[in-house]
């Protein structure tokens, strides 16, 4: 996996609305925010349009998002709010300036389409982070949501400590994180934005879903033999889950329906992570490696400091190169004092 470069201040960045519209005010607030932390705040042409749910036709909303791909002064872009609609633009961006320009894409729900796809199609890391439709205008400089966002793009340490939750199944794990919104996931499935199982730890958070629709995205995972890939699972906020009434309800929560999913397998299960559709969710690196312990006490989430497999690689080819320079320039000095002592004996 690749990391983008982090942010230093002055740096420019970018706020699109790839899906869903956003009102005036979110935007303002964010711009104020983002400009207090020393960045340079710049919005796509349609980040306030509107064109029925969207924040745009689907040309207008992928314009903004490739212009700030392929603009090279851009290091990081903020998408505005989720919703609904990266799917239906994702074909139609180009990621080749991108793959050569690394820069951080933030946000959640609906941005899962661009987390799995940069993840596993162009081996990036990306901000599994607050969106501006979330940003609080009041003491800002105490949210949880808000410190670790800045946190993750300057390039400070992620730690998290999580409370007691009774499910939670003992173990460590580490591995690269995959995941996000699991409805999203499972629309993505059979395409070449399907999330990555192998090996990974997979995180999870959904809104909005009944409890039947949760039991039958668990069991497709299942059947399908994802949740067997893994080497952990990370729960998010389960929000405003829905289920039937009188003799048709489920009669589970949505945490002990995902328990019961992956009671089959070893690895360690944390839920009550706080990252999803609520106030004060916090950052997470996608395709970052991560390590888990969780326990029914308390668990722990802890993100490497960077993956540096492409710098080291880096590193060596420029010392390569160097070697070699070196060693030419000897052999011409040594060959060039050779012929002058040659010449004058």
């Amino acid at each position: 996996m690749i990391t983008p470069p982090y942010l230093k201040t002055g740096d420019k960045v970018a706020i699109v609305a790839p899906a869903k519209k956003i009102p005036a005010e979110r935007i303002e607030n964010a711009v104020q925010i983002l400009s207090g932390w020393g960045l340079e705040v710049s919005t796509g042409k349609h980040v306030l349009g509107s064109y029925n749910y969207f924040s745009g036709t689907d040309e207008q909303r992928a314009s903004d998002m490739q212009e700030s791909l392929d603009d090279e002064s851009v290091k990081a872009i903020f998408c505005a709010r989720g919703g609904y609609g990266t799917v239906r633009i994702i074909d139609r961006l180009d990621f080749s300036r991108f793959k050569e320009s690394p820069k951080w894409i933030i946000g959640y729900s609906d941005i899962t389409v661009l987390h799995s796809h940069i993840n596993v199609a162009l081996q990036i890391e990306t901000l599994h982070a607050p969106m501006p439709l979330d940003y609080p205008t009041e003491a800002q400089e105490k949210n949880p949501g808000l410190l670790s966002l800045k946190k993750a793009l300057f390039g400070e340490p992620l730690f998290y400590e999580l409370k007691q939750e009774e499910l939670n199944k003992n173990g460590d794990a580490q591995g690269f994180l995959s995941g996000g919104n699991l409805s999203v996931i499972m629309s993505l499935l059979g395409s070449e934005s399907e999330p990555d199982f192998q090996d990974k730890i997979l995180f999870i958070e959904d809104v909005g879903e009944s409890m039947y629709q949760l039991d039958r995205m668990m069991s497709t995972l299942k059947r399908t033999g994802k949740l067997a890939r893994l080497k952990g699972l990370i729960v998010g906020h389960l929000t405003d889950f829905k289920d039937n009434k009188n003799t048709y309800a489920f009669n589970k929560t949505p945490e002990e329906i995902i328990s019961e999913a992956v009671g089959d397998y070893e690895y360690p299960v944390c839920f009550g992570f706080p990252a999803g559709h609520e106030k004060n969710s916090v950052s997470l690196i996608m395709g970052r490696q991560v390590y888990l312990n969780a326990t029914s006490d308390k668990s722990f989430v802890e993100f490497a400091e960077q993956n540096t497999q492409k710098m080291n690689k880096g590193i060596f080819k420029r010392i390569l190169i160097s070697a070699i320079s070196i060693t030419a320039l000897f052999l011409v000095l040594y060959f060039l004092y050779s012929f002058i002592i040659n010449f004058f004996s």
